[in-house]
Formats: C-alpha cells, structure tokens, sequence
C-alpha cells in the first residue's frame, strides 16, 4: 500500500533555472506568496547562478469523512466550534478503527491533523467515563519521544476546554506533589518512554487504578523509534501490555507518523500485535516549491570553483525572506551552527532592528522554559526568522510557515521530509530551499535533484528479539512481577534462553512458579533507553545562572577551555570545564573569534572470539576499544583565518562494544587491480554498513565502522564495523554469522549501481566523518570480490 508521501512526491516537474543576473533590488513585501517570485529574487547578484533547479510538488485535493455518530456532544461542539467543521477521510477513518478497538497506524503528510483522529475516540471514551463510580472512569497514556511534544499536545487538549476531564503531563520536571496528584486522579497522562520505563512500570502498585482503567495508548511520531531506540521502546511496550493483563485491561493503541516505510509493518513491530493501516490522506494541501541551492561559483563547464558554507549562504537567504516577508526556519545539522546561522542573518538585518530583533535560535540544550517561549512567539508570528536543529522537526504546533531552509544533508530521508514538511502548515503555498553543503553527497543531489522525490524514507528497523536489549528489560519486568513461561507470549521464544543467561550469571533467581528479581537496587535503573550519558551545564560565572546544558559526551569538543560558546546570538567564553562536577563555567563576552576542536580517534582489537579463514582473507568477530580524545582547538577569524593551534589535555572518551571485521592482504588486492587501497576501504566499510540490515535487523545509526590501508593491530587493509553500544548489541555478530550473504549482498548492491564514481545510494555516507573522502566505488567492488572469492575456495 502506498504511503501519502509518495501521493505527495507525484507529477513533479523539473524546471533548469537560466543564470542570468538580474540588477534589480528586493522591493516591497509582496500581497501574496508567490515562491517563485521570491526564488527570484534571492537569485540575484552574487548568487545568480545558485539556483539550479526547481521541482513543483502538486496540490493534494481534500477528501472529507463523515463525523461519527458516537462523538462525545461536548467534544464535537468544541471542535466545530473551533473552526473544523468537517473530518478529513483519515480522520474519521483512524476514529472509527480506535473507537472499535481495532490498533491502528496512522501515516499520513505532516500537519493533516492525525492527532484529531485519535483523539476523537479517546477523548469521547474519557468524558463518558468521567462520572463513574470510581470517580476516573477510563484512562489513556499518550508517549511522546520528546517533552516538547507532550506539552504541545497537553495545550491542544486543554484548548478543547472539555468540562470535566484531567489531563496532566508527566514528566522529570513535574513536582513530587503533583506526581501523585497524576496517578491518582488524571485520565489522560501524557508522557514520554523513559518516564513508563523508569517510573511508571517498576512503581505499578502506585498506578493500579490507571492501569486497570487503562483504554487507549497513543505512541506519537512512532518513526522515531527506530535501531535500539525503537527496539528498547517495543520491549518496554510489552512489559506494560503485561502489567495491563495483570490489572485485567487491555488497551488499544494508536500510533501516528508523517514519515515513516511501511507503516503496519513498524507499528506492528513496536506493539507485538496486529496494527491496521491508516495511509490514504484526506487533507488538502497546497503546492510546495522545492529549490535546489549549490553556493559559490562555477566554471564554463558549470561545476563549482569555490563554495560558500551552507550554514553561512543559509544565513543569508533567511534574512532575505524574513526581509521579504516571508516567516521562515532554517534547519542546521549542529547546535553550534543552529547559534551561527541566527546571529548571521540578524547581522544581515542589522540596517532593519525591527526585523533584526525578530530572528533566534531554537535548539536542544536550551532551559524548557526558553523552547517554550520560542515556539509560542512562532506561532503568533513574533518571531519571523528561527534557526534551528532537528528539535523542532517533529509535530510541535508552528502553523503558519511560508518557507524553510535546510543548511545540507540532514542526515537522513525521514528527517529531510520532516523538515520540508514543516512550511505550509496554515494551508498555504510554500517553499524549501536545499542548500548544498560540502559534502560529495550534498553535491550528489543538487546535480540529481530526482534523487529526493525518488527515494525512499529509511525503513525503520525493530528487533524486540535482540537478547542484548531483551535481556535487561526482562531483569527489569521480573522485579515489576515474576516472569512466568507465559510471558513468552510478550517477549517471544528467545525469552527462555535469555532467561536462562541471566540465571547463570546471576542477575535473576530461578523458582518453581518463575524468575525473580534478587536484588534491593531497581532493575530499570539500569537501563538507559536512549544510550545516553549525563549531561554537562553551562553556568554563567558570577552569578550562577545555568545558560543550557550539553551532552558529556560532546562537551570536550564544545565547551572547553577557551571555547567560544554561542547561546541566542550572545557570545560567551568558556573559562573552566570540570567533568567530574558536569559544568562548563562560562563569561560573557565577544573576543572577535571562533573557535573549532580537534580530536584524534584510535581503534583497538582488544580481543578476537571467534574467526573464519578464508585463505588469506581473514573475517573475525571479537570485542573492540574505540577512543576518542580532543587534543587541541583552533581559533578562526570570521574570514576563516587561522589565529592559532592550542593544545588541550582532556580525558578520552572511550567506547569498548563488538565488532566484525576482515582483512585482505595488499598482494591480493594488488593482483586484483586494486590501487586506491584506502579509498577501496573506505567505501567498502560504508557499503558494509548501509547493507547490515539485510541480515543484522539494525539501523545505520546504530552501527559505526572505520577502515584503513595499515591497521596496527593486524597489519594490513582493515574494514571494521563495530556496534555503536557500550558492550556490543548484537549487530556486528549477525554480520559475522551471515558474512558471506552480507557481504556478497553489499558488493552486488554496489556494482549495480548505476553512478560512474559513488552516489548515497551505494558508497556514500550521511554520517561520514570524512566528509566521504577518499572514495573508490570500483576498488571496493574488487575488494569484496576477493574476499568473496577466497571464501568460495575454502
């Protein structure tokens, strides 16, 4: 069944963009957006030519759906009366099926209001239980892979202004008091994974009466949950789905995305249940420009001389449309270049403070309150100009958006067409502008602009069977209750050997009626459903005020001694980084530079558990060290001169997981004709990796890998995948166990390529820390040939 984004990506017409100059100057605010009009004129002067092509992404004609009968009276005239009269076909569709008890998925473009389509049973469900004996009635958890979200959607709940009904968020910043207040008496409990993971589950006794009552489950933006995440997300799902069977409910669940590969399929994954389809789009929606933007200038053969950063062109043109009129977000991959693009394009407006002063930032890091306060001056068109990173890509209410800019690759399908969706979101025309950045795989599709409208979103890979997931979930749900062999019906036939693991090594007891948790610390304590580490604030020195926070795992890269850190365009030093407090002290001040990290990485093969000799071509499996460690910083000048190198003596940052990986001697890849040897690796190690989910189940941002022509440890071409985990999580030992299907799947996926020299489909890589250099699409087809064929032989 076709997705609504591939409705969305028809009939598109590819326009080349004539590189006349035009010498006029941008005029008055036009009455009407017009994109190609704006188009335009941002393509003037200096930046004639940048223009390369045009796409025009067609209007999607409304299909309404009739409202359902059964409709809470109160709930209908709050939505009508708030100006939706009638449901799309999606809609009604979703609300039928939930009302049912049927689970369902709803995927469906951004802003076509799926959350309306879920809520309409669930709320209706809710009110008509409001006055039970019990004085709860039903209930219903909503989970959001953000906290944002959650208060997003707590305020379009409270807007219904619906008699009666208790709804609260719950969350780590909600007060102990009013944690009670939520467990006891709310009815809908909008939340996040690693609150139910951490909070919810282990304390059950405390939400008994919200469990037994419990009717619906909403999982918003469910794409998100893919790899471990999503992986660890379905675990938790059916500890509670288990929880819900003790206290005798059973509820249904409803999930939503507006980018997600087939839909059912994932849902169905991440519930371990059946889950019907909602994938036809009723909303109307107006047609979208699609720019494709390559900066700096070319030579009579058209290719590029000398390129502008994305960050610093995409400065430029959001200031030209918030000039123009137009109420604009430009995406950036990094915080720091979300802090850069902002303070540039309000320089840019510096001769208009009205409009100067009406461009921000908007990125993680920042105080909840901060977030809130840009994402409300958003909406009311306060603010005309935001810079932001991925954290407002997902279905936070910005309505009213005429364009976006996006500041290079972003690093994946799924993310690009969340961020392209965000303009357009009042009904409008609009327009997204893709600006080019350095990379060889930016480059690729701006001179392919087909490739966007053609590929598919990421599939979004779950593998609740994982035992390196499973394994501490099911410690974590015998000290909620004793596992039984019934449970299997929750975690599957892999439940019993992995029981049986975490019995010899003595994390669980073994008694006639099941398995019990032994100890007196909590089980899910130990589990951290994002892999992620502490955070590092940012303390203003003197008076104590705390600016933001950093991950700990980047902060020796950001925020230390002597970095320049940016935060709403306000520039401050960083005069102390202290790790083993977790703070980054800081002053204010501008001292006329900027500066950038430098970090060295080495790779250790700690300890080889299993191999395979295929003549000279050796594949093996084992444990692995990967260490990184900031040396130095440098300091640039807004030219992008180099004032100087300052060496830094900052601990490593080390990862110990598992790893596959192979050698080939240089004599065999010399006979095979094999004379770029790093390049043949390189791309090799990134073909290996964009191909482990044929036989691994796991995701591209799951894994990592580094290739080399010398590796110490073995003396020769390297091609190295590794998990991305602390301890492995079983995704480079499915590769090990299926080398040759995975590696004889990678080398003819790559040959049948039909680039001349490497494109993102075959060898190039959205994560590449090289910036995807050096390369050699023929040279790494030779080398997993040889390595094939040696495994034939043997």
């Amino acid at each position: 069944m076709t997705s609504a984004l591939s409705v969305f990506r028809r009939s598109v017409v590819v326009m080349a963009i004539p590189t006349t100059t035009p010498t006029t100057t941008p005029t008055a605010v036009p009455p009407v957006f017009e994109p190609t009009d704006i188009l335009a004129r941002l393509a003037q002067g200096a930046r004639a030519g940048s223009l390369r092509h045009v796409q025009e992404l067609p209007a999607r004609p409304a299909e309404a759906g009739p409202w359902p009968e059964w409709v809470a009276p109160a709930l209908w005239a709050s939505v009508t009366g708030s100006g939706i009269p009638t449901l799309w076909s999606h809609q009604s569709e979703l609300a039928e099926l939930g009302k049912a008890g049927v689970h369902a998925v709803v995927a469906t473009g951004t802003a076509s209001g799926k959350s309306l389509g879920y809520l309409l049973p669930l709320l209706t469900d809710l009110l008509e239980g409001a006055g039970a004996p019990n004085g709860r009635g039903a209930t219903a958890l909503y989970l959001a892979p953000t906290k944002a979200l959650a208060a997003d959607q707590l305020a379009r709940v409270e807007a219904l202004a619906l008699p009666g009904l208790r709804v609260a968020c719950y969350d780590g910043d909600t007060e102990a008091e009013q944690r009670r207040y939520v467990r006891e008496h709310a009815q809908y409990v909008l939340t996040n994974p690693d609150m139910v993971h951490r909070s919810v589950l282990p304390r059950h006794q405390h939400w008994s009466g919200f469990l037994r009552a419990l009717r619906y489950v909403v999982i918003d933006e469910c794409h998100v949950y893919r790899g471990v995440f999503g992986t660890h997300l379905a675990v938790v799902v059916r500890r509670l789905r288990r929880l819900c069977a003790r206290y005798r409910s059973s509820p249904t669940f409803l999930l939503a995305s507006a980018t997600v590969a087939e839909p059912a399929a994932h849902a169905s994954a991440l519930v371990g249940m059946p889950v019907a389809p909602v994938v036809r789009d009723g909303s109307p929606r107006e047609s979208m420009t699609l720019a494709y933007w390559e900066p700096g200038g070319r030579d009579d053969g058209g290719f590029v001389v000398a390129r502008r950063g994305a960050v610093v062109e995409s400065a430029d043109l959001l200031a030209e449309l918030v000039l123009a009129g137009v109420q604009t977000v430009a995406f950036a991959r990094s915080r720091a270049g979300v802090e850069v693009l902002a303070e540039r394009a309000r320089r840019r407006l510096e001769a208009v403070p009205s409009l100067s002063a009406r461009v921000a930032a908007y990125r993680g890091g920042y105080l909840p309150e901060e977030r809130r306060a840009l994402e409300a001056q958003l909406r009311s068109g306060a603010l005309r100009g935001l810079a932001a990173t991925s954290a407002l890509e997902l279905g936070v209410d910005v309505s009213g958006l005429d364009a976006v800019v996006l500041a290079g690759w972003p690093g994946t399908w799924a993310s690009l067409w969340q961020q392209v969706g965000r303009a357009g979101r009042r009904g409008g025309r609009s327009l997204a502008v893709y600006v080019a950045g350095e990379d060889l795989l930016d480059t690729y599709l701006v001179r392919h602009p087909e490739t966007l409208l053609q590929h598919p979103v990421e599939a979004t890979v779950v593998d609740p069977a994982n035992p390196h997931v499973l394994g501490p979930h099911l410690a974590a749900a015998a000290a909620e209750l004793p596992v039984t062999e019934a449970d299997e019906q929750y975690f599957g036939p892999v439940m019993r050997p992995v029981l049986d693991q975490l019995v010899a090594h003595g994390v669980l007891r073994r008694r006639p009626n099941g398995w019990f948790w032994p100890h007196d610390e909590p089980a899910a304590a130990q589990v951290g459903l994002r892999g992620m580490g502490e955070v590092v604030r940012i303390v203003e020195r003197g008076s104590g005020r705390v600016l933001g926070t950093v991950d700990r795992a980047r902060a020796g890269a950001t925020v230390h001694a002597g970095a320049v850190y940016l935060h709403q365009g306000q520039p401050y030093v960083v005069t102390e980084l202290d790790l083993a407090d977790a703070s980054a002290l800081v002053v204010a001040g501008d001292p006329g530079w900027s500066t950038s990290a430098r970090s060295v990485s080495a790779f250790d093969l700690v300890r080889e558990e299993r191999k395979q000799c295929w003549g000279p071509v050796r594949l093996s499996f084992g444990v692995v060290d990967v260490t990184t460690r900031v040396v130095s910083f440098l300091r640039r000048l807004p030219t992008g001169e180099v004032l100087g190198e300052h060496a830094l003596d900052l601990p490593e940052a080390r990862l110990q997981t598992r790893a596959v990986w192979w050698t080939v001697p240089e004599s065999l890849l010399a006979h095979a004709g094999v004379l770029d040897v790093p390049g043949a690796a390189h791309a090799a190690e990134h073909a290996a990796i964009g191909m482990l989910p044929l036989v691994a189940t796991s995701d591209r941002w799951d894994v990592g890998g580094v290739s080399t022509a010398l590796h110490p440890d073995t003396g020769m071409p390297t091609i190295l995948v590794y998990d991305g985990y602390p301890g492995g999580a079983g995704f480079a030992e499915r590769g090990y166990r299926e080398a040759r299907v995975w590696l004889a799947a990678t080398r003819d996926a790559v040959a049948a390529c039909g680039c001349a020299d490497g494109c993102p489909w075959c060898i190039q890589s959205p994560k590449c820390g090289n910036g995807n250099q050096p390369l050699d699409k023929a040279g790494a087809v030779a080398l997993l040939s040889c390595a094939l064929d040696q495994g034939t032989l043997t």
